[in-house]
């Protein structure tokens, strides 16, 4: 009977405690190293995390910019899967999936220049005779 009792609740501790969690902090840098500050951040659940938690549903997207520093804190997550999307003013977008299966950890992004336009119209015709 107490074998059964214990075995109850360690198993109700279990659910009380829920998912393991991680501290997330995503770092955007540049192709030199420096960071760049004011970058939108957008972190999403892709797969491996319970969306509801004692009967609370658990936020699954967050949205924010980058410090001076150029990073950003997410508030504990669930372990899994998760999308992570950087926007940055004369940068190209980022976009990459990562396994969080870690306490803390730190994802480093390094943002590429803008890739040079192309257009069919004006100077950029190949085919166009000068």
């Amino acid at each position: 009977m107490r074998r059964t009792l214990l075995c109850l609740a360690l198993f109700a501790m279990t659910l009380l405690a829920g998912p393991p969690m991680t501290k997330l902090t995503v770092e955007v840098l540049n192709q030199e190293g420096r960071p760049v500050d004011r970058a939108s951040v957008i972190v999403k659940f892709v797969k491996g995390h319970s969306v509801v938690k004692l009967g609370k549903s658990i936020k699954t997207t967050w949205e924010m910019k980058t410090s001076q520093e150029g990073r950003v804190t997410i508030p504990p997550i669930p372990q899994g899967t998760i999308l992570v999307q950087v926007i940055a003013q004369n940068y190209q977008t980022f976009g990459d999936n990562f396994d969080v299966d870690e306490a803390e950890k730190t994802i480093t992004v390094k943002l590429n220049p803008p890739q040079k336009q192309y257009s069919v119209h004006g100077d950029n015709d190949p085919t166009k005779k000068k």
